[in-house]
Order: C-alpha cells, then structure tokens, then sequence
C-alpha cells in the first residue's frame, strides 16, 4: 500500500548509480538516482535505461509502508554526459556491450570529448583504440545506435501523451523507421498497434497538423467505425449508419465518406454487399468468418453417414432401466436426430432435460465405440459440463490447441482444416455464447463426416462477441433443430426454473412463496435496494442459509452505471466484505482499488498470460490463457515487483504485472451479460428504474437462469413488470441466417422441381 506524500511535481537530475530490479518486459524500473540536491530512490516505466547514465526526471514523491520515500516518475529523458568524467562514468557502466572500464579509459583518453561522437558518427576510428578491432568496433556502434534510436523514439512519442511502455511496442513494430512511419500516416498506430484506438491516432495526427481531410484519416475513421458495430455485437454495418456514423465522427462530407469507402473496398480491405436496395459494410475477418461458417454449416448438413447398426429404441429403453428414469419424447427424438445427422441442434430452458438428454446420447455413443469431444466457450461453462456428463469437457480455445502468430498478439489455432481434431462426435454445449469468429475457428477444425451436436438456450442473451450465431442457425432451418420444452416433474418444484419459463412466455413470475428458491423484496428508493443488497449479501444470506458472501453469493445488474450499477455495488460491496486492513497490500488506480481477498473478473481475452495450475491432479500444471469471464481472488499485491497475483476458479494462478490491470474488473457484482455461461448458487438482482434498451424480459430470463439454490430480487416491483413485457431483442446486424436461408431456399425450390 502507498501512502501520497505530495502532489507537487519534482524534477531532478543526476546519475543512475544503481539498477535495484528492472523488468525487461514492461520497462518497469526501480533504481538509486545521485542527484546534486540528494539521493533518490525513483521507480516508473524507464525502459532502455542503464546504470551509470545520466537522467532528468520528473515526478511526484510517495511514502512506501516498507521501503519509504520514493519518487514516482511520470516522464524521463536521458542527459547527454557534457564532462569527460561523465563520459568516462557512462561509457564505464556497462551500458555498451563491449565496453569495460579499462576500455572506457582508453576510449576517453584517445578521443576525449567526441568519444561519443566518434561512436556514433565514425566508429572504424574505433580501431585506433588498443584492443578494438573491426568487429568489436560494429559492435558498440551498433549497440550505442540501438539504445539512441529508442529514446529518441520514448521522446518523440512522449510529445504525443504516448507511454514509454507503448513506445517500446511501437519501436518493435518499425524499428529504424518509426519516427518516419508515423510522421507520414500517425493512423497506422490505430490499424496495426493493439492498444492505440483511433481517438489516439486521431489526436496525434492532429498535433502533427495532418489535415482534417486527409486520406488516411477518413479511412481510419471508417474502419474505426466499423469496429465499434462489431463491438456492438454485429457482424455487418449498413452502409447508410455507417456514413452517418463516419461523417459525425470525421466532420467531412457525405461524398468523401462515401469514396472513401469504395476506395478501401477495391484495396480489399472491406467488403461490399447489397440486401435489396441496400449496401451493408463487412470487414474483412468477418466477412471471412460469416461466409465460412455459412458453408461449413452446410457441408455438415448435406453429409451422407454411414448407417448405425443398432436398434435405437430398445438401447434407449436399456438406459431409462438402468438410469430408473423416463426419457420424453422430444429427448428421445433429439437424440435420433444427433446420431442420424452430421450437425443438429438441441435446444430448451432450464428444467427441460438438455443434460438427461445429453447423458443418454453419450451412453449411445459409447456404445457404438464412436471417440466424442465435449467442450464449452468459457471454463466455467466447462466445468459444469464435465460436471454434469462425468466426461472430460474442455474450453474451445483448449479442444482447438491455441497458439500464437510469430509477433505473439494475435491468437491461431493448432487445430484446422490441415490439421482437424480426431474424433466421431463434437458436443459443443452453451453454443449461444459463442460468437462468429469462434464458430468460424471451431468448424474449420472439423472434418466432413464428423457428428456435430450443439447444445444452448437460444432464448439467453446473444454473445458477446458479435454474430447471432445459435438464433440464427435455428432460424435458418438448415440444420436439423430439436426444441425441448416439456418441463420434468422434479424441476417443477423449484421456482427458479418455473418463473424462468414464466418470464421467458411473458407472464410475471410468482413471488415470495414459502419455503422455496425465489423471493422479492420491495424496496421502492435506490439508495434502499443499494443497502438492502449489501445486507443480503454480508449479513442476512450467509447467516440464514450459511452460503459464503464471497464465493457462493453473485450480484448481477443490467447496467454499469448508476447507484445500483456494477461500478458503485462493487465499491460498496468491497468496502462491506474485504474493507482496507493494514495487513492488506492494495493498488490504488484512482477509478477502483484492488486489495488483498478482492473477487475480481478478468474483461478481455488475454491469449499470453501464463498461468500454473495449483491442483496436483489437473491435466495440465501449467499454459497460457485467460479469457472474457473468468472469476478469481487477489491472492497477493506487490508494490515494488509492480505485480499481483490472482487465483482462479479453477485453481489457476496467475501473475499480473500493473500495466495489465485494466484487464481485471471486481466482480462482487457483475453485469448479467458478463455471467452468460455462468452459474452461481445464489443470485441477488437489484430491480430498479434504467434505460429500456437493458430492462428487457431476455436479460432477466438470463440473470435468473444463472441461479442453481436461490434467487433474491430487491428494488420496484413495477419494473420487474416493465422488464417482463418489454420483449424487444435489440437487433443484431448477422448476415450468417440470411446466408444459410437463400440456400435453404434454394434447396426447397429443386426438391419442387423435381
């Protein structure tokens, strides 16, 4: 924990006497700094820095608990040595491979003053000094060169607001030509370095006087439009919104817009299609993704299988005598469907026998000696699945073999159409969370011939990532698709899965009947349902029925803002169950504090970081990845190795540096779009006033689905009945139904011929 000692800035000159610990990684520094006025310790992202150089820098001081006053520095630049004692310092540090003190010595004593000069702007005199022949010569040239051309680059990039951390990727990217690369188009730091958005880019160029109309500005705008439909969930743009959308962002004219479109369209970096009378706008990925998915999905409905030798029927009356239970109609239809088929699909609410079925399918499997897969979009969703078959289920980035590309930042698959996974059947179970450009990874792994089973509730929210891709293959009726809707006698007795399909058929759900699962508390004023949440979860729930307020009890809320919104709960809900200790190392970041004990989430796919697994009997002790969703504990923080290490649900241990915090959210309460795939014992669900885009009956049939003993609602009961009537599906630009429906068409219209 830090303790402010000030908020003046300070500056300070001086030599970098000792390096105490550095990470190559990240730049992250802590060293001894000599300057006229004192001693510092200064520690900050200090990257291509070495001992025995001269610095500037630029700072505010901080009181660390253990190891005191330091200065936290913001900005740097190294100081060219202007004394022959400076030289000789510098030369002496070691900060030239090659270059030792009795070499430095000789080296100053030859050139004195232009030694540095002569290294740089004619290293063959280096050959006059004794000891220095041509390659050794190359080398500290070369050595010297590399570490100038870098800081050059943290400085000039530090003009433009850019991190020295961010410079160092940015160098990585262009080498020697970064600064020429830049200054000639700025908005290719939007296209090609993750991190920097357009806005950025936008901001630079404009610093740089790039004028407002320039060529490369508007088709970076363009592309950053795009994105943000994709962000929103669509794998398309209609060209019309996307002018609009561009102009307003841009402030140029329609016409540039619009040949600027057409521009990046013949350069094949978009893709142009018409619907009717209108033009819809694609990037490149997903269109790729969408028309592959289109015609994979298609191969593996048109396959011919080779016919199963066995009576269905009487294996399926074997199982419901060994099992003692009753396989409906529809189960037993969907499970036909599944073994006759190359791909179909079983889908249903809660309480309507997806699992039974499932179980059953894989016994006939088994039977038939066919190797079967299981797997999920999430680790959570994949460790219910093995869970509830007592099979092995892996997380699709698991099943496909994720590697990485050669620049380490985008993600690639082991598993394709050269290199298809080796089994009979595929169960993909929560397909509803699974977006297109993972669909599109997923089916390429696939070999024609191989049964494809998906599994989901097409009536949850839609994924996260863009594509509509389970409603739309239902839609499309192009793969074979079993409904189950009956619901079992023993699932109608919880409340949870009664008021789930009360709400999912637009009727209110029942309330606060005794001895059950599901309750409703009035609370009519939000700083009520705020007090009332936190009580339940603190006090009132572990008490009464001895859940755990931190790993059995989630909060889910529509929206991120406002006084019941995931950024308020969860400050209120750190400060009532993990409250600051002094035995508690925290990390301040100004919008949110991680301590010691906090529950947190990780926000984004990280295909890079590491983990070690701590549970001596995993499969895998140790690999790479952590994704969307992912629930764990702040185990440690540590201040000086600027480092915290997070424990996941899965026994996954895995260390942060604080350059990556903004992957990590606190997850005492999160957003019910984030808990797809989830399920928790206890879910508390504030019930309060909000847009009417996010009140909406498929959020709530999400959020209460999530639960498996209990469900709490707390806030106005009007609003629970606008959420249940307001049936809007906010639309999703998907082009993959209209794809899969045209051929669908097309095969009515032949069979009508013939």
């Amino acid at each position: 924990m830090r303790v402010t000692g000030g908020s003046a800035v300070v500056e300070l000159e001086g030599q970098l006497v000792e390096i105490i610990f550095q990470n190559e990684s990240n730049g992250y520094m802590v060293g001894i700094l000599e300057a006229k006025e004192e001693i510092a310790t200064i520690v900050g992202c200090l990257p291509a820095i070495k001992e025995g150089e001269q610095l500037a820098v630029k700072g505010k001081w901080a009181v660390h608990p253990v190891y005191g006053r330091q200065l936290e520095v913001g900005e740097y630049r190294p100081i060219q040595p202007s004394t022959k004692e400076g030289i000789l310092n510098y030369l002496s540090s070691g900060v030239i491979k090659g270059v030792g003190k009795k070499m430095a010595e000789r080296i100053v004593d030859l050139f004195g003053m232009d030694s540095l000069e002569v290294i740089q702007y004619a290293p063959e005199r280096l050959r006059e000094v004794e000891g220095i022949g041509r390659a050794k010569a190359e080398t500290i040239t070369e050595t010297f060169r590399d570490q100038k051309e870098l800081r050059e680059i943290i400085l000039f990039l530090s003009e433009y607001h850019i991190t020295p951390n961010y410079a160092v990727k940015i160098h990585k990217k262009y080498g020697d030509k970064t600064i020429a690369t830049i200054q000639e188009n700025p908005y290719r730091l939007a296209d090609e370095i993750v991190g920097i958005g357009f806005k950025r880019a936008d901001a630079i160029a404009r610093n740089m006087g790039v004028h407002p109309h320039s060529k490369y500005r508007i088709h970076s705008g363009i592309k950053y439009m795009l994105n943000t439909f994709q962000g929103e969930g669509h794998t398309y743009a209609p060209g019309v919104k996307l002018i609009q959308r561009a102009e307003e962002l841009l402030r140029v004219e329609e016409g540039q817009v619009e040949g600027a479109i057409q521009e990046l369209a013949l350069n094949q970096e978009i893709q142009l299609e018409r619907i009717d009378d209108e033009i819809i706008v694609y990037s490149m990925p997903y269109y790729y993704a969408e028309s592959n998915v289109c015609k994979k999905l298609i191969s593996l409905a048109q396959v011919e299988l080779d016919p199963i030798e066995m009576d269905i029927d009487e294996e399926l009356q074997k199982i419901e005598q060994a099992e003692e239970m009753t396989l409906a109609k529809q189960q037993k239809e969907a499970i036909k469907e599944a073994i006759e088929n190359g791909i179909s699909v079983i889908t249903g609410g809660p309480g309507t026998g997806k699992t039974t079925t499932i179980n059953s399918l894989i016994k006939v499997f088994e039977k038939l000696e066919l190797k079967m897969l299981l797997a999920a979009p999430t680790g959570r969703a994949s460790k219910r699945m093995t869970e509830a078959t007592g099979k092995e289920s892996k997380t699709i980035h698991r099943l496909l073999e994720l590697g990485f590309g050669d620049d380490r930042e985008g993600m690639l698959f082991q598993r394709n159409e050269d290199n298809p996974l080796d089994c009979h059947v595929i169960i993909i179970d929560e397909v509803s969370m699974v977006d297109i450009i993972l669909m599109n990874s997923l089916m390429k792994s696939i070999a024609r011939g191989t049964r494809v089973v998906l599994v989901g509730d097409v009536d949850q929210l839609p994924s996260v990532g863009a594509g509509n891709v389970l409603r739309d293959i239902i839609d499309s009726k192009v793969v074979k698709t079993i409904r189950l809707t009956e619901i079992f006698r023993q699932a109608q007795e919880s409340m949870i899965v009664v008021n789930a399909h009360r709400i999912n058929q637009g009727l209110y759900p029942q309330l606060n009947e005794k001895q059950k699962d599901f309750y409703f508390m009035k609370r009519n004023a939000k700083e009520d349902v705020l007090a009332t949440v936190v009580e339940l979860v603190r006090d009132r729930l572990p008490k009464h029925y001895q859940f755990d307020a931190l790993r059995d009890i989630q909060v889910l809320t529509p929206m991120k803002k406002g006084e019941t919104g995931t950024l308020n709960l969860n400050k209120e809900l750190q400060a009532a169950l993990n409250p600051p200790n002094v035995s508690k190392a925290e990390k301040d970041l100004k919008e949110k504090i991680f301590r010691e004990g906090d529950k947190v989430m990780q926000i984004k796919n990280n295909y890079t970081l590491k983990w070690r697994c701590l549970d001596p009997m995993a499969e895998e002790q140790k690999g790479e990845g952590v994704f969307n969703g992912d629930i764990g504990y702040v185990q440690s923080i540590d201040t000086e190795a600027e480092e915290l290490v997070i424990l996941f649900d899965d026994q996954k241990q895995v260390n942060y540096s604080f350059t990556q915090l903004d992957e990590l959210e606190l997850a005492y309460s999160v957003t019910i779009h984030k808990s797809q795939g989830s399920e928790f014992p206890v879910v508390v669900i504030p019930i309060t006033w909000g847009p009417p885009m996010l009140l909406t009956r498929n959020l709530l049939y999400t959020a209460v689905t999530r639960a498996r003993s209990l469900v709490v609602l707390v806030g106005v009961e009007s609003y629970l009945k606008k959420m249940v009537d307001n049936n809007k599906i906010i639309e999703r630009y998907s082009g993959l139904g209209r794809r899969l429906g045209k051929y669908f068409e097309m095969q009515i219209k032949d069979e009508t011929k013939i």
